[in-house]
């Protein structure tokens, strides 16, 4: 807010320089040069009015009161971490611009900018970036028709003809999906490579981790997206940052061999964020116990100097079901105002970091997240991504290169997948977001369990019960083909 400074022309001559004698006759004035000049020259206030007020404005945004840095997530409060956007003594030295080639400094700093050099912003910036983070985590990413003519409209479908994603392994109710049975469990830890797999019948899917390839079913339905990532080196940049970082910290946390071994594979992995079932009454924030320094420095660390576009690709290829995710996140703030997701843009509730110097895993599913809900995978590390790292896809009979950095989106509940090692003397860790299907069924029953909405109101637990036969497929609707995603743009 400016202040407006009326100035009468009788108060400018008071404050205007004149000249004076001091006791020996000495002349004395504020400028050096002819008493006469002095005072014979007009004082004009007004230039030096308006430059203070651009320096003033340069320092505050003209902003509505709830656009406070304080209130970046309303209905999410960040997890006590240290500040992001305050400075810090233990970041990293930050340059005082922009290292992009395609410019000499940033006229606007940005998150591009935080990205590629570590500089923090400060002052109106700061605030704009708090407030489209808010934004964000309110209602989600709405992509652009620039950029559904940029990635859809050039990305290259491939169709699986043989396979119909009906029939998936949802439960009824649709909240999880089909426990793995003894069939599937069988070898699913055994190590494969793509030779052997290709020799099974898979299909080699080449990728360069960078252009969006959408997988639809025999409906035309988009099920899974192998996303990409931005080709930039500010983008790449930050990647072998994050991967560094993350690598550290595992190192330093010698996790004990118990942690190293669990149904998903041989390696270390902690959950950060929100979950629901197994007992719980309500959805609750993960407890990391003694690693919950380290659950503080990832959070931090990612928040700040890495630009997850998991929420936007979400949104890019399935708006509704992106949209069915920022409604239920509005329902669970309401109800819960003191919990938060990890990462106030992306609209999962929980992420796993994976820790180790080769991380793959064995073929699983996670029954627990929602059945037709997807599931974000980012790769991360050193390695040749033509001779590791592959994810297999186990019922479409894929195996599909993936490049450190690249996002990839797939129904994690209902489609067995996996990993093909890296070679050795390569190094990946992987990271992934979802949300468990307990805390959809929680805000679908009022924000009661099921045993508890039967106890308080039985009408409308007849109803919930009702609507089970049909919510998978009203789940599978909330899918995309490409032709309705090009209608929008």
């Amino acid at each position: 807010m400016f202040c407006v400074i009326l100035v009468s022309s009788s108060l400018l001559m008071l404050w205007a320089p004149s000249a004076r004698k001091t006791r020996s006759g000495a002349i004395f004035a504020a400028w050096t040069g002819e008493v006469s000049t002095i005072q014979s020259t007009a004082f004009n206030i007004a230039p030096l009015l308006l430059e203070a007020l651009a320096v003033e404005r340069d320092d505050q945004e003209d902003s509505e009161p709830d656009d406070a840095l304080n209130d970046i997530d309303d209905a999410w409060p960040l997890p006590p971490r240290p500040d992001p956007w305050n400075e810090v003594d233990d970041l990293p030295p930050a340059p005082e611009q922009c290292a992009s080639p395609n410019r000499k400094r940033c006229a606007s700093p940005t998150y591009d900018c935080l990205v590629a050099t570590g500089t923090l912003l400060s002052g109106p910036h700061r605030r704009r970036a708090a407030k489209r983070v808010r934004t964000i985590a309110s209602k989600g990413h709405v992509p652009r028709a620039s950029t559904i003519r940029e990635h859809v409209a050039t990305a290259k479908p491939t169709c699986i003809p043989t396979f119909d994603a009906s029939g998936l392994p949802s439960a009824r109710g649709a909240y999880v999906a089909v426990v793995e049975q003894k069939a599937e469990k069988y070898g699913r830890k055994k190590q494969r490579s793509v030779a052997e797999l290709i020799g099974l019948g898979f299909q080699l899917v080449q990728w360069d981790g960078i252009s969006a390839r959408p997988l639809s079913d025999n409906a035309g339905r988009i099920f899974a997206v192998l996303a990409g990532q931005p080709d930039n080196r500010e983008w790449h940049a930050s990647v072998s940052r994050a991967y560094d970082f993350i690598k550290q910290e595992g190192v330093a946390a010698d996790f004990p061999t118990y942690m190293r071994r669990h149904r998903r594979g041989l390696f270390a992995a902690i959950n950060v964020g929100l979950s629901h079932g197994k007992g719980l009454t309500a959805p609750t924030w993960l407890d990391a116990k003694e690693y919950t320094p380290l659950r503080q420095a990832l959070l931090f660390f990612l928040t700040l100097f890495l630009i997850l576009p998991v929420s936007a690709a979400f949104g890019l290829w399935a708006p509704r079901l992106h949209a069915y995710y920022v409604d239920h996140n509005a329902q669970l703030g309401a109800r819960l105002p003191h919990l938060w997701r990890p990462f106030p843009k992306s609209v999962f509730a929980c992420a796993a970091f994976n820790f180790g110097n080769s991380v793959w895993t064995f073929k699983h599913r996670d029954v627990c997240n929602l059945p037709f809900g997807w599931c974000a995978i980012q790769s991360m590390g050193k390695f040749d991504a033509t001779k590791g790292s592959h994810l297999v896809l186990w019922d479409l009979k894929l195996v599909v290169e993936f490049p450190a950095g690249a996002l990839i989106l797939l129904p994690s509940a209902t489609i067995a997948h996996s990993n093909v090692p890296v070679q050795a003397g390569d190094e990946r860790i992987s990271f992934t977001q979802f949300t468990a299907g307990g805390i959809f069924r929680w805000l679908d029953h009022g924000g009661r369990t099921e045993a508890e909405l039967a106890d308080e109101d039985p009408d409308e637990h007849a109803r919930q019960m009702a609507l089970k036969e049909a919510r998978w497929e009203a789940g599978l609707r909330l899918w995309s083909t490409i032709d309705e995603l090009l209608d929008h743009k």
